[in-house]
């Protein structure tokens, strides 16, 4: 326990349960998921991912996220037979100033446009400031990644500033949107 925050619900985050997700903690059992949506182009373009991934850099990952107190991860599974739909992450915890970045990544386009990026990212918007007690949640988009950021603004996030030419993808440099939601924000 930190100050009001109980960094242990970083260490060890809880499994969270919506209608027909379920946000349950990320680990070494979602390896070939977490493994088959790293090679889906569109996902890796949409997250401006330059990383070229290795088998077992990505299971060291999987088993390093746990237990630490400054993230929560966690894989979004469907609640009507737990199939892999991405995954969601509250990281970089400032304790200090009771704030925390969000990244989301959908497993690929099978799942994109169904509302669990939406869904999922509620899910752990109502973890970080009801549970947790954080003040802020901020994030950054790629300028060419519409859909994230119609989520993004559904969900409350809030357009902060734009970071030019940020992100250099396919040759051509993009803006990256920062933008954030605070616990005093309306959420819709």
């Amino acid at each position: 326990m930190t100050g009001d925050i109980d960094t242990r619900l970083f260490r060890d985050p809880p499994t969270l349960r919506g209608v027909d997700i379920v946000l349950e903690p990320l680990g070494e059992n979602h390896f070939d998921d977490v493994w088959q949506s790293l090679q889906d182009p569109e996902s890796v373009r949409m997250t401006h991912t330059h990383a070229a991934f290795r088998p077992e850099r990505v299971r060291a990952h999987l088993q390093e996220i746990r237990p630490r107190p400054d993230r929560a991860d966690w894989a979004i599974t469907a609640a009507d037979g737990g199939a892999y739909l991405g995954e969601v992450v509250l990281n970089e915890l400032d304790v200090d100033n009771r704030s925390v970045s969000f990244r989301i990544a959908l497993a690929g386009p099978h799942v994109f446009g169904q509302g669990y990026g939406t869904r999922a990212t509620r899910l752990a918007l109502d973890f970080a400031f009801g549970t947790v007690g954080l003040h802020r949640v901020s994030l950054d988009v790629v300028s060419y990644n519409p859909r994230a950021r119609r989520v993004y603004e559904k969900c409350g996030f809030v357009t902060e500033g734009v970071l030019r030419d940020a992100v250099r993808w396919g040759g051509e440099w993009h803006d990256s949107v920062v933008m954030a939601v605070l616990s005093t924000d309306p959420r819709p």
